[in-house]
Order: structure tokens, then C-alpha cells, then sequence
């Protein structure tokens, strides 16, 4: 299997097309815009809290399959979750994508995300995976 392969796992294609995330918030507490200028992904994340807890996430935009595939991943792994649980995962999968030291627990807490690790092996390919990421990382300060 090639490296392409790797990143074009099933979970991160059906991720890619699905609908279940792509989509505008009737009520939203916040709104961050993400562009990676190296390919035209463009990304807009909106959210409601409830309290602390992130109640709904949604987000709109185009781009690969891997920028796409990673914002809807990344939302159904923070969904009710509080922002300082969301901002350690953001961390841990920022760390991961960038070829940093992770540990195998930090992996399984990022639940599918995890299966963006490979991404490594295709440097011109992080920007792609991290867009969302870091997004919801700016909306979150």
C-alpha cells in the first residue's frame, strides 16, 4: 500500500462525502473562516455551547477529500465535549499531523482522527488535514 492509499483510508473517504456535518447552524455562539491558500481548501466552522460544553459544531466550504474528511472527523470528536477537552485534543492532533512525539494514549483519543497520522509521509498534504483543526483552534481562543 502506498502512501496515498494510507491517507485515503475508507473512514476518511466516507468522512470526505458525507453530509452529516457539512451544513450551516441555525443558532451559532461563534463563526471562524480557514483558508489554505497552497490549494483553495476554504473552510467556515460554526458553533453553539451550552455552558461549556460544545452543544453543535457544523461546518461549510470546499476542498479534498482529506481537508473535508478531517473537518467532519473532527467534529463528531469534539461534540460535547468542553473547549478546554476540545482544545487538548486540537493540540494532540496538530502534534500528530506534524510528525511530533505521541503517545499511543493521546492516539486513542482522537477516535477516527487517528487514522489521519499517516498524513506525515506527504508534507504538502498537512495543510490539507490540519485547515479545520486549526480553525477551530482560533475559534476556540
Amino acid at each position: 500500500m502506498d502512501d496515498l492509499e494510507e491517507v485515503y483510508t475508507n473512514i476518511i473517504m466516507e468522512h470526505s462525502i458525507s453530509t452529516k456535518n457539512k451544513h450551516n447552524l441555525i443558532e451559532i455562539d461563534r463563526k471562524e473562516h480557514g483558508h489554505n491558500p497552497s490549494c483553495g481548501d476554504d473552510i467556515t466552522l460554526e458553533i453553539k455551547f451550552d455552558g461549556n460544553i460544545i452543544k453543535d459544531l457544523s461546518y461549510t466550504g470546499y476542498g479534498c477529500a482529506i481537508s473535508q474528511g478531517s473537518a467532519s472527523i473532527m467534529i463528531d470528536l469534539l461534540k460535547g465535549k468542553s473547549q478546554e477537552e476540545a482544545i487538548k485534543l486540537i493540540d494532540i492532533f496538530l502534534k500528530m499531523v506534524n510528525g511530533e512525539e505521541v503517545e499511543e494514549a493521546e492516539l486513542n483519543m482522537l477516535g477516527d482522527a487517528k487514522y489521519l497520522k499517516n498524513i506525515t509521509k506527504m508534507p504538502a498534504r498537512i495543510k490539507c488535514a490540519s485547515l479545520a483543526w486549526e480553525t477551530m483552534r482560533r475559534m476556540m481562543e
